[in-house]
């Protein structure tokens, strides 16, 4: 069984999710639009695909509907597809507002349809290999920094970088946000293009997340703080390690790393594991995933209900810095 896709948006990304639809047998592509005709031209030509005259035109032909646009338009394209009671695939963030996220919902629950948002660092290797070790975490590092590139400077870095460990951290933490705090600077954009935010969750856990798109180079690594040990994730260069304390055992090897914490207490020998990390294309992976929840009529991986909350702590971020700079006024 296939589903018809058809793929809203032929940027950097778009070609993206346009080579993995055809890479996959589980989806019969119908074609894409962008409003672009010079770019939608030149990407029908290199990948041999049929490109729509209208947006309408790619949703009436299609079963699900891929929204690879810039964010400000995500509203626009996803209410027209659900409107239409195509299942709808939407890259992050959801929306430009939470309202317009809101009404998504609504109109995806009137719809009866799947939604999906792409939050493809759910599906990173690293941390698909991480998540078995991770056991309430307590304090939680996150630092994701990148070059300078103008193609994401049409949002905040929160809503362009930020987001992706916002969603993380919300799937591992279960509980609620007590209290948060943040700062961001504008650099070369109108919005901050650097922020910090410190989040404290009401179980006691306590994020502290970092992004920048003003680096000298790229990092995305994340660190989980938990009982006796902690897990550190790079989700770029897709590694995990899982750092742990047992008690030392009198055959322990020679070499290994000892902690002496005091005579009333036992020995512990710090243990580094490396989990075996599966490679798999993450974006394809989210795609495959959505049909799956399709098919098998189950939830998303990723829920438009997700979406959203991530899109909510990202605007109390957002609303904390901007106190920030008028007290500085």
């Amino acid at each position: 069984m296939t589903k018809k896709i058809g793929v809203l948006g032929a940027g950097h990304l778009g070609k993206i999710h346009l080579k993995c639809i055809l890479a996959s047998d589980r989806f019969e592509l119908t074609g894409f639009y962008d409003p672009d005709q010079e770019r939608a031209k030149a990407v029908s030509q290199s990948l041999g695909i049929h490109r729509f005259e209208s947006d309408d035109a790619l949703i009436r032909a299609s079963e699900i509907v891929d929204i690879v646009t810039p964010t400000v338009s995500h509203y626009d394209c996803a209410s027209k597809a659900l409107k239409h009671s195509r299942h709808v695939f939407i890259e992050k963030p959801l929306t430009t507002t939470l309202y317009e996220a809101r009404k998504l919902m609504d109109l995806a629950d009137e719809a009866n349809v799947k939604v999906q948002v792409g939050h493809v660092e759910r599906f990173n290797p690293a941390f698909i290999a991480a998540k078995p070790y991770l056991n309430n975490p307590l304090f939680i590092e996150a630092h994701r920094l990148g070059q300078f590139n103008a193609r994401g400077t049409d949002v905040p870095v929160i809503l362009d970088l930020m987001i992706h460990d916002i969603d993380i951290i919300l799937n591992v933490v279960h509980s609620s946000v007590r209290k948060i705090s943040a700062s961001g600077v504008s650099v070369v954009s109108e919005t901050p293009d650097i922020a910090n935010a410190r989040i404290e969750f009401n179980n006691g856990c306590v994020a502290n997340l970092t992004a920048s798109r003003l680096s000298m180079k790229n990092m995305r690594k994340t660190r989980f703080f938990q009982h006796e040990g902690y897990i550190a994730v790079d989700f770029l260069s897709k590694e995990t390690q899982i750092i742990r304390m047992k008690d030392l055992v009198a055959s322990a090897d020679p070499l290994a790393m000892v902690i002496d914490l005091g005579p009333e207490r036992n020995q512990k020998q710090i243990w580094v594991e490396k989990p075996e990390i599966k490679p798999i294309n993450a974006i394809q992976t989210e795609l495959e995933t959505f049909f799956d929840s399709i098919v098998d009529n189950t939830e998303p991986l990723v829920t438009i209900n997700d979406g959203y909350a991530s899109l909510d702590l990202a605007y109390q971020i957002m609303e904390k810095i901007e106190d920030q700079v008028q007290q500085l006024l």
